[in-house]
């Protein structure tokens, strides 16, 4: 088999499982109707006033910068594993993606990203 038909049976599969899934939950979910489980709430405590609010955009900024360094994270354990392997080109290739973040990272950190108010 050539690797594109073990992609096309890899897709198939899938779409087949996620159909299958559905249709399968469709017929056996118990279908109850109440008018508590058409509530909005979040951790059992009833929303007061309007849901529509602004948050304040260091929370974006702390979870794209918390993304950044797990995303880093993911990505240096496989260059551990094989690092004996790569020589100097995969020390160098590695060592620019530090360099990139760590800017990244004193822009953050020069622009108050870090610092909570």
């Amino acid at each position: 088999m050539s690797p594109y038909e073990i992609l096309v049976v890899v897709f198939l599969t899938a779409f087949v499982l996620l159909i299958g899934g559905s249709v399968i939950a469709l017929l056996w979910a118990p279908k109850t109707k109440n008018a508590q489980k058409a509530e909005q709430y979040e951790s059992g405590i009833p929303t007061r006033g309007t849901s529509w609010m602004q948050f304040n955009v260091g929370y974006y900024l702390i979870a794209i910068l918390f993304l950044m360094f797990d995303v880093e994270a993911v990505l240096l354990f496989p260059w551990a594993v094989v690092m004996k392997g790569l020589g100097a080109n995969g020390l160098l290739a590695v060592a620019f993606f530090l360099v990139v973040l760590i800017l990244g990272l004193a822009y953050a950190w020069r622009k108050g990203a870090l610092e909570w108010k």
